[in-house]
Order: C-alpha cells, then sequence, then structure tokens
C-alpha cells in the first residue's frame, strides 16, 4: 500500500497533498426487547485526496481505485479555483514527517471471536435487564468497527494506523402504570473484547435504578450547589467548553474568539482542563490524527486560565499555534475536521465526601441524557440525581435538567475530587459523527447552579 499511495501522491500537481486510504468493518446486533433486529457485518473502502494549489485547498472522496486519476484532477482543479477566486489564501502549518505502522493494543482481538458468541453475550445481557424489576423493554445493541487506515503525503509522510471499537449499549426503560423512566447503560472502549465480559453489575445496577426512579419524586426547580458525577462533568466541559477550544468553530466568530482569548482568567483557580488522545485503553485513543499529526495532549485551561487550542493543520497556520493532532475523519467518506480526542477537567484534593460536605444542601446530578448549547449557554439533562443534604446523600430525584451559562458556572467552580473516570462509549456530532469521542473526570462541585423541576 505504501508504494501504491507513493504513486498517487507523485501524479498530484500541487503545493502539497496527501491521500488516506481505509478499509472499514462494522458488526451490529440489535435488539428490540427480546426480539433480535439486527445481525450481521458489512465492509466498505475508499479514499480521500486532499490538494494545496495557490493558497486553494480542496478534498474529494471516491470508493473505486479506477476513479483515483480522475480524482486527483478534480482535486487539483477545485484548489486551484479556489485559490484565484478566495481573498483569503489558505496556508497550512506542516508536521514533521514520519514513516510509521502502529499496532494496536488488544486484550481479546474482537476480529477472532465469533458472531455468534457476541450474540450471546449481547443477549445475555439483554435478557438480564429484561427479567429485572418494573423493565417494560430494552433496545440493546453491539456495535465493533474496524478502521484501517492508511496515509501518505506530498512530504514523505507515511503512516498505518488500524483503530478498533466495539460497545455494547442498552436503552432500558422501566414502566408502572402511566409513569415511564428511561436509562442508558454501556459498557465498551478500544483495547479489546475482553473489556465487554463479566460487566453484569453495570446492566443491572442500571436496571435497578430505572426501576427506582419509578418511586422517586422530580426534583424541584431552582438554584442548587450542584456536584456533576464523571460523566455529567465530563459532558460540560465537552458541549460547553470543549467545542469553542476547536479552532475551526471559532475562527469565525469574533464575539466568542475575544471570550476564549488565550490568557484570559475564564475559571476559578482549581479548574484546569486537558484534551489528550494518547492515553491507551480508552475509547479517544489515537497515536495520529487523520492529517498524519502525531496527537499529544493539550492544556486547554491552567488554574482558570485559558492557555490552548485544538487545531488542523490549516488553524494552525492561521493562528500562528502549534500542531495538536486534532484532525479526525467519520471514515472514508470524508476529510478530517478538528475533533477533541479525549477531554476532561483534571483532578482535584478532594475526596467524593469532601465534595458533598463543602455543597452542603444541594443536589448531585448522575449521568446525561443529552442536552444542547445555543453560544456561550446550555442545557444538560442527567439520568437521575440525589439531593444532598447535610453534605451526605439523601433521596432519589428524577427530571433534572441543569442550565447555565459557560463563563459564569466555570468562576462558580468550588471543588473538584481526586478519583476520575472516563466514558467508555464515546461520541460527538459535529459535522460528522466521531465515535471516538471521549469524555469524563472527577467529580465537580459548582454553586449556584439553576435547575429546572416542578
Amino acid at each position: 500500500m505504501h508504494q501504491k499511495l507513493k504513486n498517487y501522491i507523485s501524479n498530484i500537481d500541487a503545493d502539497y497533498a496527501d491521500i488516506r486510504y481505509e478499509k472499514m468493518n462494522k458488526v451490529t446486533i440489535i435488539f428490540s426487547g427480546k426480539e433480535l433486529k439486527t445481525i450481521g457485518s458489512n465492509s466498505t473502502d475508499g479514499y480521500v485526496i486532499r490538494a494545496l494549489k495557490n493558497g486553494g485547498f480542496a478534498n474529494i472522496a471516491v470508493t473505486k481505485e479506477e476513479d483515483i486519476e480522475k480524482a486527483i484532477k478534480i482535486v487539483t482543479d477545485n484548489a486551484s479555483l479556489l485559490g484565484k477566486e478566495s481573498k483569503n489564501k489558505t496556508a497550512l502549518k506542516f508536521p514533521e514527517t514520519v514513516q510509521d505502522t502502529v499496532t494496536l493494543e488488544l486484550n481479546e482481538d474482537p476480529r477472532d471471536i465469533l458472531l455468534d458468541e457476541k450474540l450471546e453475550l449481547t443477549r445475555y445481557y439483554n435478557e438480564l435487564m429484561l427479567n429485572s424489576k418494573d423493565i417494560e423493554i430494552t433496545n440493546t445493541s453491539y456495535h465493533e468497527i474496524n478502521r484501517d487506515k492508511y496515509f501518505a503525503s506530498s512530504q514523505g509522510t507515511y503512516i498505518h494506523e488500524p483503530t478498533l471499537t466495539n460497545v455494547i449499549v442498552a436503552g432500558i426503560i422501566a414502566k408502572n402504570g402511566d409513569l415511564v423512566q428511561n436509562i442508558r447503560a454501556d459498557v465498551g472502549g478500544s483495547d479489546g473484547f475482553a473489556r465487554l465480559r463479566n460487566r453484569d453489575d453495570r446492566f443491572l445496577e442500571k436496571a435497578k435504578i430505572a426501576s427506582e426512579l419509578l418511586k422517586a419524586e422530580p426534583v424541584k426547580g431552582g438554584n442548587y450547589n450542584l456536584v456533576m458525577d464523571s460523566e455529567m462533568a465530563g459532558t460540560f466541559v465537552h458541549e460547553a467548553f470543549g467545542h469553542f477550544s476547536e479552532a475551526d468553530l471559532i475562527e469565525n466568530n469574533p464575539s466568542i474568539l475575544a471570550k476564549m482569548e488565550i490568557g484570559a482568567k475564564l475559571g476559578t483557580d482549581i479548574l484546569s482542563i486537558t484534551d489528550d488522545p494518547t492515553q491507551k485503553g480508552l475509547i479517544g485513543y489515537y497515536k495520529y490524527d487523520d492529517e498524519g499529526v502525531f496527537a499529544r495532549p493539550v492544556k486547554l485551561m491552567e488554574k482558570g486560565v485559558l492557555m490552548g487550542r485544538l487545531h488542523s493543520m490549516k488553524t494552525a497556520a492561521a493562528f500562528g499555534n502549534e500542531l495538536t493532532g486534532h484532525a479526525v475523519a467519520e471514515d472514508f467518506r470524508y476529510a478530517p475536521i478538528i475533533r477533541m480526542g479525549t477531554i476532561g477537567i483534571e483532578t482535584g484534593n478532594d475526596s467524593f465526601e469532601a465534595v458533598l460536605k463543602k455543597a452542603g444542601n444541594g443536589l448531585y446530578a448522575v449521568g446525561c441524557k443529552g442536552g444542547q448549547t445555543s453560544g456561550e449557554n446550555f442545557t444538560f439533562a442527567a439520568l437521575y440525581g440525589y439531593l444532598i443534604q447535610d453534605g451526605k446523600l439523601g433521596p432519589l430525584v428524577r427530571d433534572i435538567n441543569v442550565m447555565g451559562n459557560l463563563f459564569a458556572s466555570m468562576q462558580n467552580v468550588a471543588a473538584i475530587s481526586k478519583n476520575v473516570s472516563y466514558c467508555e462509549v464515546g461520541g460527538c456530532g459535529k459535522g460528522q459523527f466521531n465515535i471516538k469521542s471521549c469524555m469524563g473526570g472527577p467529580h465537580v462541585l459548582i454553586n449556584n447552579a439553576l435547575v429546572g423541576g416542578i
């Protein structure tokens, strides 16, 4: 493949060019209740070619090798035309030239596991939940995605890096009369099939909570000293803060760019945030991004002060910053865009119990079932929560919606725990869908947070 891609690159008349070829295999198993709805696998492949010429930067995707010659002409013509017509010429910051083959480190390679065994494990977890008290229905699925990626550039870089993720995710619905409660359970990662085995407790625990929520009271709306668990804290830092750290989203947004000025004091002294795609075993792990740039940890905030951004080759040149290795594509159909790898608030000095004690009377929000952002404002729904009474966990509550302003919330961070965990199943829908976008962190206390409820 190295020589083949090198030959294609040599035929591209451009100031810079790269080509990414990947073969992708997906395995999917889906249960709705006890009924098996989907089972099977499929393989696809394709090429993405990018060219910089006379200040214009263009890309094209093709799935047939015989179309590459035509695609090369189209992408170079488009780049040249963009260069002539655009007032703002594109420049790229180039990484060091490397030649590397990355080996997967797996505890049980999912590709060596028979489809029947994957089916039975998925069925087993599904029936564990279905047989739990008050559970009306489950939607349980197994997803395995293997991307075998080859990258070559006109600067002499050649990289072969496979990535492989496998997850089991479940939607659990409990019902009592007209009252319905839903919750989510998931396991998975990028370090092998063994991570999916012997996880009964995870699915049983979530099914039990779904049942208990039928008896829980809705939370009362108001302002709370809010303790977020690692999942909610990870969602907060990813959705509310992290996207403003992606240089392509803010380079043409003067108002946000002014607020996200490097060196600005945005949070309290205990708040530090890092994006690190190099943490092996997590679902967000990779060694090189899809521009052939070596991935590295990026300190985004240090003691409340904004320190860095996530970049592609294009934005690194535009901002005059170093490359970070955060340009990632969904698959062979897309050119890469800037994406978070594994983002999280850094650990603090408090135990979980100490964080609760500092909250005094408040609310502990657990998990996240979705939400939305509008500029610097956000709304997130927790899976469930507990009232905090005199610094200790109290009754279970439901129907929790956390609302606020990013910059005000970061100024209200009052405590951060020493314990930390990250999501096993990632995901981000910016532009393309990125299954490897990982988030998490410690428990975080935000004082005077607005919570919607009855």
